[in-house]
């Protein structure tokens, strides 16, 4: 009876503390008003700074951490009290209000690895990636039942080993009173609260080598739920404590442990970023600038550790910024979302390629062909552990909509496994029907896919299409098929050396000289709140990378580089211009798809890579509606439908005009050496020759190709040059057969 007196003691004691520390007048208010807050937005949980607490009351602080059970009831009642004295009413409302910690937790901020015994019962802090996520389920928290012979009401209240009361209720719900009488449940006046499970991994670059990462169970309840995905990467605060095994049986020793939150914060790149009035101002004057063209400069930042494959960036970066979705009324879904197949002989940088968008897109997924099976890609029925009851588990594609989804090694994959996504890369859904299940997922990504041809290096002896060895109704579903050859050119092999040589001697800044790295490098740190820091949000935006020689090479040899930070916001706010096609671009569009389809153009079947179809057609429009994107216009004009076709074209025609492409390129050689792009010109109208001689200087000889890429590329170092891709005027309406194909 002397203990509970002065556990009850302890408590009001703890309880005044806290009501001191909230009700903080003297300290500025800061609690207050976000009490105010709180209620303001009809919310039951305060997030609570700990070091904010340790400056106030610093044994308090600790009893907190070290005794969570007891601290957290009291510190929960004492938020109680606080709201009924700002808004009565509102406390009356919610059965209970809830605390949410965070700031540093030293000794207590670990991984799943690193929970021990010596932490149960006290807070800690856990980081890593949600791997499983069960269904959110109601428990009942108050039962109401109504006697029909007595007329009398009664209410039981349950507790289980997830509350923070010391003991739990039984787990008998009443049918009969101590009389005997039955009791009617009144569900409506019954309270319930919202529960779930997830399980946390640790993050696989902070495992121990050699080790399998190690997972803790989670429990989340009434406002947490639901508040994180599998794949997330998680930092959660809460309550660690063991269940005890079955009751009445007998047990070995050991128990199941498990962590209650309070508190979930998510740590994904995925949150979407936060924009300053600073930063919106730097995006729109970095697109009207009219001395750089903001689509090649955007599309040469793109992966700067990679060399060359100028039209392969320029095609990311249009997969990047997307089309134009439409849903037309009778429920036709037109996609708006780009996909392109890398197909190449190894040591091409596809992987790299590909690793690179995983870090710009705002959300994408990665997968290999051997790694991921058709179920792992669209979607799984399985079989609910706790509950038995079959579920749909979403596979990457479905994870990823209106995102990304990179798969490495695609001709790796089964063909009963390739087949499962090709309604997702048309129709952008998963329709599911197994096991009594029926159902319709959303899956709008793009696909961005790197594969080995058919004889692991491409036989130059071959078609395309028996190099490629993918069906036609596969290969018809991707945008652009890129054919990347690692070809023997002399010149192109130094540029190339000579860059990667760079990248190899670059050494961080921060690496002391002749010191060794420390045994697991980075692997240890953890990321902590520092409350007084400045946090990534409000650094200044750079437009431009830091210039470094080794990094970027000479500055007169190439433009200057979009930094990722920067790149990142550009495309997110570029990705919600939905630009509209003019008439001129549309016919422009239309010709050069009749033209595509003639025997003329094709020669033969030996000149495409892929089939032209009418979703060849679809292409080249989204492909200008990406390029009006990027340069945030609100129409799709004719400069844009130029570049597309230009994409278009060299995608399928690349390997009809290999050989000439060398000759092409040592007659340009001697005029410029630091643009280096191959050109194939047909010969066009004269009159179109001689009005753009002038400009063309020391290649005045060769005639003027609407498609001639190169020519724009060098405007930003030009600087009193006006703008060529602003002027439609250049482009005239040409009626004859023009091709022409530029190597990367």
């Amino acid at each position: 009876m002397a203990t509970d007196m002065v556990d009850d003691r302890e408590m009001r004691e703890a309880q005044r503390d806290y009501v001191d520390f909230l009700d903080d007048d003297q300290d500025q208010g800061i609690y207050q008003s976000k009490v105010r807050d709180m209620i303001g937005d009809n919310k039951a949980r305060l997030i609570v700074n700990i070091n904010d607490l340790r400056r106030r009351n610093e044994t308090r602080a600790a009893k907190l951490l070290n005794s969570a059970f007891e601290e957290l009831l009291a510190f929960q009642r004492a938020l109680k009290d606080v709201v009924a004295t700002v808004d009565a009413t509102y406390a009356k409302q919610h059965e209970e209000f809830f605390i949410g910690l965070e700031g540093s937790f030293g000794s207590k901020h670990v991984s799943p690895r690193t929970l021990t015994s010596r932490l149960l019962g006290s807070v800690v802090c856990v980081e890593g990636i949600v791997t499983k996520c069960s269904l959110v389920r109601p428990k009942v928290v108050r039962s109401v039942h109504y006697c029909p012979a007595t007329k009398k009401t009664m209410e039981r209240v349950y507790t289980d080993l997830t509350s923070l009361d010391a003991f739990p209720s039984s787990a008998i719900y009443p049918t009969k009173d101590e009389e005997n009488n039955p009791l009617e449940t009144e569900f409506g006046l019954s309270i319930y609260k919202d529960h779930q499970t997830i399980t946390v991994q640790e993050m696989p670059e902070k495992a121990p080598a050699g080790q399998l990462p190690r997972s803790v169970d989670i429990v989340l309840d009434n406002d947490l739920v639901d508040s994180v995905k599998p794949g997330d990467r998680v930092q959660v605060v809460g309550t660690y404590r063991c269940l005890p095994g079955k009751k009445g049986g007998f047990t070995s020793g050991t128990f199941r442990t498990i962590m209650i939150a309070c508190q979930v914060k998510q740590m994904s790149k995925e949150v979407s970023p936060s924009f300053s009035a600073d930063d919106v101002a730097k995006i729109r004057n970095f697109c009207r600038t009219r001395s750089i063209n903001v689509f090649d400069r955007l599309a040469h930042s793109l992966a700067p550790s990679i060399h060359g494959h100028d039209y392969i960036k320029k095609a990311i970066l249009c997969m990047l910024l997307g089309g134009v979705e439409k849903v037309l009324e009778n429920g036709t879904r037109i996609r708006g979302d780009i996909n392109i197949l890398l197909i190449g002989d190894p040591s091409v940088a596809k992987s790299q390629l590909l690793r690179y968008v995983l870090q710009t897109a705002p959300r994408a997924i990665p997968t290999t062909g051997r790694g991921s099976s058709g179920v792992g890609l669209t979607a799984a029925v399985t079989t609910d552990q706790e509950t038995g009851e079959r579920r749909l588990e979403a596979g990457a594609m479905v994870l990823a909509d209106r995102g990304v989804v990179c798969i490495d090694e695609f001709d790796k994959m089964s063909d009963m496994d390739r087949t499962a996504i090709h309604e997702v890369m048309e129709q952008g859904r998963v329709t599911i029907a197994k096991a009594g299940i029926h159902a319709r997922l959303n899956a709008r990504c793009s696909v961005l896919a790197a594969a080995n041809p058919v004889y692991g290096r491409y036989d130059q002896y071959k078609t395309p299409m028996e190099n490629i060895g993918l069906q036609d109704s596969l290969l018809s579903r991707f945008d652009l098929l890129f054919i990347v050859l690692d070809q023997m050119d002399p010149e192109q092999d130094r540029e190339i050396s000579d860059h990667v040589l760079r990248m190899h001697r670059y050494r961080d800044p921060r690496e002391q000289e002749g010191a060794a790295m420390a045994l697991g490098g980075t692997v240890d740190v953890l990321a902590t709140d520092d409350p007084d820091g400045l946090g990534e949000e409000q650094e200044e935006l750079q437009v431009y990378e830091k210039h470094n020689n080794l990094l970027h090479g000479s500055k007169k040899k190439k433009d200057k580089i979009v930094s990722k930070e920067f790149m990142r916001k550009y495309i997110h706010i570029a990705k919600a211009i939905t630009p509209t096609l003019t008439e001129e671009a549309a016919n422009h569009i239309a010709e050069e798809y009749s033209r595509l389809r003639s025997q003329e153009q094709l020669g033969s079947d030996i000149a495409r890579t892929s089939p032209v179809t009418a979703r060849t057609l679809e292409t080249l429009i989204r492909l200008s509606t990406a390029h009006a994107k990027a340069r945030m216009s609100k129409a799709v004009e004719l400069v844009d439908t130029e570049v597309a076709v230009e994409l278009v074209q060299f995608a399928y025609f690349k390997k009809v005009l290999e050989k000439e492409k060398k000759r092409s390129r040592q007659d340009r050689d001697s005029s410029s050496e630091e643009e280096k792009e191959d050109d194939e010109v047909v010969t066009t109208q004269q009159s179109r020759s001689t009005r753009k001689r002038g400009r063309r200087g020391s290649n005045s000889s060769e005639p003027y190709s609407p498609y001639d890429f190169s020519e724009e590329q060098t405007v930003p170092e030009s600087k009193h040059q006006p703008p060529l891709l602003t002027s439609p005027q250049r482009f005239g309406t040409n009626n004859q057969n023009l091709i022409s194909v530029e190597g990367s």
